[in-house]
């Protein structure tokens, strides 16, 4: 095996006795020719083809004589072979062509006409070696038809020099009769000839020959007999690159030996790949168009390269399906029947179609939609109350500390034990563990970009640097727990994974953590409403504690105001709106498309693609736990009432159905008893110190966040729900 000059294209060798037997190419002639010049030797060197004396000047003889003379040679060099008074030479340029010479002693009219007749002698040793040339394997299937047709074009014009021949023999061919047959043929074999220089000139091959034909058939406008051999070459030409086509429309299979197709196929790209990189691009690049496309194919191009990509997903997946193929179906270039054009289109529908139905029934791509829908946009929250309440000690350990395989049990005992279990692929729900906080993973994909190939790497190098940028100072402004790095991931087999790839999972683990956390502070605020209803018994409290009261509903109802923008707002509508668009898509990839589109819109709508704006919610997130863990530690009432009552970290309604009223009567008449002893002046001005210092930088990021989504609500109208949502806390811009 030989390597062709196409780049990783192998092809068979060239049997020796090819170029060693150059009598069965006709390079015989021009390589004695060429020789006998080199060795000094008379033009008219070949004595095969001669019957006089090499010497003797054709003027000698009569003008009937010689025109006898001339019509003989001219009948040689039309097929390439000198004769004894019209000679063979070599052209001065290096790559210039084979050029004849007449007897100069010939009578000048004969001259005249035989030098007519010589540029179709020329023309065809042109021709003649470009054909012997192409049809070695490495110039490809292409070169190989268009070699064969021009082939079958000599032959036919052998035929015509023979009749000729016969008439001449016959005594019934003058040379004014040899000029006049072979005027017609003149210009389709310059126009041949043409092409052939023009192809060989710049090594081409494969696409390039058919646009090659295609563009000079239509500079051949004027003459119709040469437009119409250049169409017929260009339709066999292509025949063989048609039947590439075939395999690819009707099978999905490249078969393409010697790398002409339009097709580019790399082998190295593996589907297993969608699962584990969130920068896989098996769908884009695994089969991709390359440069050079046929001209006649140009506008069905991306077109043929789905086509063939939906039958290769069928086929990977088991489901044995080809294009119903019929006589009619056959692809032909013919002139302007532009029938291929149809059949391509008819095979398109086909495989979009078998593919969606294959995803969409048999895989139940909605059913998956919908479940992705429960866990990571916590549309069915039950089974996460019930795991933030059995998994609140693990989670509030340092990410390093975590041990996810505990968390993996406590989440399936939550999934099996809420209405999640009714989920069919509940199962395929697992969880991990971030080493980084959102915003500083969020900043790392900003400065990765598209490539988030080492995502993970970045991060953590962006949470190291403290220094690097005020969002990782801000990260730190309390320390990163596992509420904090928790998430979901998801098992996706093929071919769904072409739909719900690595890249799709990490828009749905952003927004996921977004609202996981937004619920955890929730939980702890509702914790400490739970623990100011504890202290309205106790008057000697004073004012403070009614200022805790008003700034802890402040706080709550910027996190329900929050959360219910982001789920009811935001998440809702947008998810009908893309199951209605789902519900009229006719391929997998406006199926893509739509889900992306869903899933971008949702990361900018939520925040997440707003780094300014999420920096000033996380900030206010920050002080709603900070504090939330203070009211703990400084009202004493808290202290009884974890010792009396049941160990819940939940809502308020969750905490009222657990403890009856004779038990918080009870609670509350034991604050009153307490409240002297444990409350000190002391404590009353740490209390007061501390609440004013929350409220007042609570207060400053509220006022900067309404600021900011005021502002950029005139270019994205979304944010101004949110902003109008928290004017109800009454805050003085």
């Amino acid at each position: 095996m030989s390597k062709s000059y196409m780049e990783g294209v192998s092809y068979p060798a060239t049997p020796d006795w090819d170029t060693e037997r150059p009598f069965l190419t006709g390079q015989i002639y021009l390589d004695i020719k060429i020789t006998g010049q080199r060795m000094g030797s008379k033009s008219s060197s070949i004595d095969t083809f001669k019957n006089g004396d090499v010497n003797r000047a054709i003027g000698i003889f009569a003008p009937s004589v010689q025109e006898l003379l001339v019509i003989d040679d001219l009948l040689f060099a039309m097929t390439g072979i000198e004769g004894m008074y019209i000679w063979m030479k070599r052209g001065r340029a290096k790559d210039s062509g084979i050029v004849f010479q007449v007897d100069a002693s010939m009578d000048l009219a004969l001259q005249e006409l035989a030098k007519r007749i010589l540029p179709l002698c020329e023309n065809y040793i042109v021709i003649h070696s470009f054909v012997e040339s192409r049809s070695h394997f490495k110039h490809g299937l292409v070169n190989h038809a268009f070699a064969a047709t021009l082939r079958t074009i000599l032959q036919d014009y052998h035929a015509m020099v023979a009749q000729l021949e016969h008439q001449f023999r016959l005594g019934r061919l003058s040379l004014q009769g040899l000029w006049f047959f072979c005027q017609p043929m003149m210009g389709a074999i310059q126009a041949l000839t043409t092409v052939v220089q023009k192809a060989s000139a710049q090594n081409l091959s494969g696409s390039a020959i058919l646009n090659l034909l295609q563009n000079q058939a239509a500079a051949m406008a004027g003459d119709n007999a040469a437009r119409s051999l250049l169409e017929k070459l260009s339709q066999y030409a292509s025949a063989a690159y048609l039947g590439i086509l075939e395999r690819w429309v009707y099978e999905g299979v490249i078969d393409d030996p010697y790398g002409e197709f339009l097709i580019a196929e790399d082998k190295t790209l593996q589907k297993e790949s969608l699962t584990e990189d969130c920068n896989a691009k098996y769908w884009q690049q695994r089969y991709s168009l390359k440069p050079g496309i046929p001209s006649f194919l140009l506008n069905s191009a991306e077109t043929i390269l789905t086509t063939g990509k939906y039958l290769n997903v069928l086929r990977e997946c088991g489901h044995s399906v080809q294009v119903p193929f019929s006589e009619n179906a056959k692809l032909t270039n013919s002139g302007s029947d532009h029938r291929y054009l149809e059949c391509i289109n008819i095979a398109y529908n086909f495989a979009s179609a078998e593919l969606l139905n294959l995803i969409t029934h048999k895989y139940d791509l909605m059913a998956r939609l919908r479940s992705m829908k429960h866990y990571f946009l916590l549309d069915q929250g039950d089974f996460l109350v019930h795991f933030m309440d059995i998994a609140r000690d693990e989670l509030a350990k340092k990410p390093s500390a975590i041990s996810v395989e505990k968390l993996q049990s406590l989440l399936d005992l939550a999934l099996r034990t809420s209405i999640a279990a009714t989920d069919p692929f509940h199962e395929d729900l697992t969880c991990c563990v971030e080493r980084t906080s959102l915003l500083v993973q969020l900043d790392a994909m900003k400065r990765m970009g598209n490539d988030m190939s080492d995502l993970n790497t970045e991060a953590e190098s962006l949470e190291g640097d403290k220094s690097n940028s005020d969002i990782s100072n801000q990260s730190d402004s309390i320390s990163i727990t596992g509420l904090e790095t928790f998430t979901l991931d998801y098992k996706v087999q093929w071919p769904l994974s072409l739909i719900l790839s690595k890249k799709v999972l990490t828009k749905y683990q952003l927004i996921f953590r977004l609202l996981f956390h937004c619920k955890h502070v929730q939980r702890e605020l509702c914790g400490t409403w739970q623990a100011h209803q504890g202290t309205r018994g106790v008057n000697s409290l004073g004012t403070t504690i009614s200022g805790s009261y008003v700034l802890c509903q402040n706080m709550l109802h910027f996190m329900q105001s929050l959360v219910h923008y982001l789920t009811f707002e935001v998440l809702e509508p947008n998810w009908h709106v893309m199951c209605d668009k789902l519900q009229n898509t006719e391929s997998i990839d406006e199926v893509m498309q739509q889900h992306d589109f869903f899933l971008n819109k949702c990361q900018k709508e939520c925040l997440l693609l707003w780094p300014e704006i999420l920096q000033k919610v996380e900030k206010l997130k920050s002080i709603c736990l900070q504090y939330a863990a203070a009211i703990h530690w400084l009202i004493p009432s808290v202290s009884v009432l974890d010792s009396d009552a049941p160990k819940v970290n939940s809502s308020e309604s969750v905490v009222r159905k657990e403890i009856s009223n004779k038990t918080t009567n009870r609670i509350r008449s034991r604050h009153r008893t307490l409240a002297n002893p444990v409350w000190r002046s002391s404590d009353e001005e740490t209390f007061k110190t501390t609440l004013e210092k929350f409220k007042e930088e609570f207060t400053e990021q509220m006022k900067g966040l309404i600021i900011a989504l005021s502002s950029r609500s005139q270019s994205e109208p979304y944010l101004a729900h949110l902003a109008q949502g928290l004017q109800g806390l009454g805050i003085n811009l």
